[in-house]
């Protein structure tokens, strides 16, 4: 015989005093980072939130996919998500790429095709996994360099979009070794004048020190 129904009263319901912060705090995840699929993302979610991991959360809604109900390929706002996670390590397994990867609902081709380009084994140095998602991003090597220069800058969204130079010319130089359509001499003159320009501006590189030679090479 099936057990009788329990019945409670409003005074034996106790409710954990952080319960509705967190609720309201997931909810507010899941409207700006529009995953693909809830129940997955959630999961991940609140692992991270558990062990006190960056969470798999946008910073902002990316609005062109807020209508959108089925898996759309990698964005900027995910790039940066998956950039949160795992810059850090510095190196990561494949295996734990693609677990994150998984947790964002995005395609497994997509992913495929990066490793792929990116000749990687069974580990993955991030920066370059970063610049390759640029470029799947921007298309050219000027758009991929925009992209990473967003993703990567500490300014607030609308400014100025500033990373170390440093940064800017492991990335540009590997995109460069990856693309193939510059000449190392090329290559060597647009670096010494994004250098010229940083130097000026205490070794930071600005999207408009670079934006310009898009006229001069595509």
């Amino acid at each position: 015989m099936p057990l009788p129904e329990t019945m409670f009263c409003a005074q034996q319901i106790k409710i954990p005093p952080e319960l509705p912060d967190i609720l309201k705090q997931f909810t507010k995840a899941a409207i700006r980072t529009q995953p693909y699929d809830v129940l997955q993302w959630a999961a991940a979610y609140f692992s991270a939130l558990s062990k006190g991991e960056p969470l798999p959360v946008k910073e902002r809604l990316e609005m062109p996919l807020a209508a959108k109900k089925k898996d759309a390929g990698l964005t900027p706002g995910l790039l940066k998500v998956l950039h949160k996670q795992l810059s850090s390590k510095g190196m990561v397994t494949v295996a734990e790429l693609r677990e994150k990867w998984k947790h964002l609902g995005l395609p497994e081709e997509q992913l495929g095709a990066i490793l792929q380009l990116g000749s990687f084994g069974e580990e993955v140095e991030w920066m370059k996994f970063l610049a390759l998602g640029c470029s799947v991003l921007g298309g050219s090597l000027l758009s991929s360099m925009k992209q990473a220069c967003e993703i990567l800058t500490r300014d607030p969204e609308g400014g100025a979009a500033r990373i170390p130079f440093e940064t800017f010319s492991f990335l540009y130089l590997y995109l460069a070794s990856i693309d193939g359509e510059l000449s190392k001499a090329e290559t060597k003159a647009f670096l010494l004048g994004i250098k010229e320009q940083a130097d000026k501006h205490s070794g930071m590189v600005l999207i408009r020190h670079f934006l310009p030679y898009s006229f001069i090479f595509y």
